[in-house]
């Protein structure tokens, strides 16, 4: 469960960076927020409200176990098709959380759309699931969230984020890895200029 919780939260911060330096106008407002924060209250990341919205995106676009494994108790027909008793099916949760039917502009990078969704990571609305769902429920939830959002916090806060040049952010690579964990294929190389 450690190996699940550490390699979860690095591809998450990896996503989130990739993301961030995709997307200059998302990376300049967390990292005022984050700057903010961190002068006026000591770093307390429940002040971080656009940080947690950057993390929830990523998540969507990223889960970081995008295929669940469940067995099937009861025997179902789902679309012609006879699923028996026992039988081990996927969740797919990365086309879930990319469905055009549950939302605008699926894959599309905007963090801005959870501030109007009110979705948790319990998975109680089932377009969103990144931890799973249910008694299933990943049971590192909230030491996930941590292990991401305060290194993500800190890496925001102490660093300016820019690609090598001429690397140039339409350029990097968005193609999942898929094994235990969906990282990316290619590693992440970035410029990290020191703040203040």
């Amino acid at each position: 469960m450690f190996t699940a919780g550490t390699d979860t939260s690095a591809s998450t911060i990896d996503w989130t960076l990739v993301e961030l330096l995709r997307h200059p106008r998302v990376m300049a407002k967390v990292q005022a927020e984050v700057r903010q924060a961190m002068k006026e209250n000591n770093g307390e990341n429940s002040n971080m409200k656009y940080l947690k919205l950057v993390i929830k995106e990523t998540l969507r676009l990223h889960p970081p176990a995008p295929m669940l494994p469940r067995a099937c108790i009861d025997e179902h027909v789902i679309d012609g098709y006879t699923i028996p008793a026992g039988s081990m099916v996927m969740v797919n949760i990365w086309a879930m959380q990319r469905d055009p039917m549950y939302w605008k502009d699926p894959e599309r990078f905007e963090p801005e759309r959870f501030e109007t969704e009110d979705l948790s990571f319990l998975g109680s609305d089932l377009k969103y699931m990144p931890f799973g769902v249910g008694r299933r429920i990943c049971p590192g939830t909230t030491f996930g969230l941590a292990a991401v959002e305060s290194p993500l916090a800190q890496l925001l806060y102490h660093f300016d984020w820019n690609l090598p040049e001429g690397v140039r952010a339409e350029d990097l690579d968005m193609i999942e890895n898929i094994g235990n964990t969906a990282s990316r294929i290619q590693n992440l190389f970035v410029v990290a200029t020191p703040y203040e």
